[in-house]
């Protein structure tokens, strides 16, 4: 490979006919630049059929991760995660274009692709920094048994549909409540907008930096959302009692068993996820716009007067 050669990672949904097709504009593109494409082993193995991929690098075969400048997704918001934990461990942020349906995690929408392309060969984006999350899960003799990491949100559910989990929440090392639910969303602002959002959470600006815990279908007279610091540990323990255990999800990607013991230790990662971004929207606007939410008769933005 030539040292001065870009090379450009390209994530794609690969299994339905519009993002193959948009692959093969931004494959044709990036090669046409003089910047070298690359897939992952799943998408190159996926596309190998249906696109000519000559020239085109594979993650970590040909192409270190390190060499890898950003990464262009072709997707919904699954696989823009997908694409983070591709380059998790890397430096190269993130442009998501929305194929897919909301697309919260998307830059922009399909009809922009060819644009951001031509911007992304001009390095003309900027990089935001995302707050993700660390978690461990200890067994009951305090042993870390498994590690992993989420942007979006760590769930703590329980394991079978006829059975409660039962569980006792700690917050930076203090316990705060033990109940009976189906589960336990701890968030990141990102994540705010996800699983979160769906369970009656708060939504939270993405530069403010805070973690959302949130109770699923909670028997507890204190189960409500709550907002702690981001140097907070927060603490889920499956309790004995619970019959069949639990399970942990990050991202809806990544899943562990929970046996009755089992300790998910959530908190904020040293390392954050890399967003690029081709537009400096209102975070506000981005709400309004992906949930469609009736905005008439506003009169415009407030100019001091009071």
């Amino acid at each position: 490979m030539n040292s001065s050669e870009r090379s450009i990672l390209v994530v794609v949904h690969s299994r339905r006919d519009d993002t193959v097709e948009a692959a093969r504009r931004v494959l044709t593109e990036l090669r046409a630049a003089g910047a070298r494409p690359v897939l992952s082993v799943d998408d190159r193995a996926a596309l190998g059929d249906l696109l000519d991929l000559t020239g085109v690098g594979t993650l970590a075969l040909d192409v270190p991760l390190a060499d890898v400048e950003l990464a262009i997704v072709l997707g919904g918001d699954g696989t823009i995660l997908r694409a983070a934990e591709l380059v998790r461990g890397g430096t190269a942020p993130v442009l998501g274009i929305n194929l897919g349906h909301v697309g919260f995690l998307a830059e922009i929408e399909r009809d922009d692709m060819d644009d951001a392309v031509r911007r992304v060969i001009a390095r003309d984006y900027r990089v935001e920094e995302r707050l993700a999350l660390s978690v461990r899960v200890k067994d009951a003799a305090n042993t870390v048994v498994y590690e992993t990491w989420a942007l979006n949100e760590a769930t703590v559910e329980k394991a079978s549909r006829e059975r409660m989990l039962e569980v006792v929440m700690e917050i930076d090392g203090r316990p705060l409540s033990s109940f009976g639910c189906d589960g336990v969303v701890v968030a990141s602002p990102t994540g705010s907008t996800a699983y979160n959002f769906s369970a009656g959470g708060p939504v939270i600006w993405p530069n403010v930096e805070a973690i959302a815990v949130v109770p699923l279908s909670a028997h507890a007279l204190f189960a409500r959302p709550l907002v702690v610091d981001p140097g907070a540990a927060v603490a889920i323990e499956v309790l004995e009692r619970t019959s069949g255990g639990g399970v942990l999800w990050c991202d809806g990607r990544r899943s562990h068993d929970l046996p009755p013991g089992a300790r998910v230790v959530v908190r904020r990662s040293s390392v954050p996820v890399r967003l690029a971004r081709l537009h400096p929207a209102a975070f506000t606007d981005r709400l309004v716009r992906k949930f469609r939410l009736p905005v008439e008769g506003w009169r415009g933005p407030d100019r001091g007067t009071a």
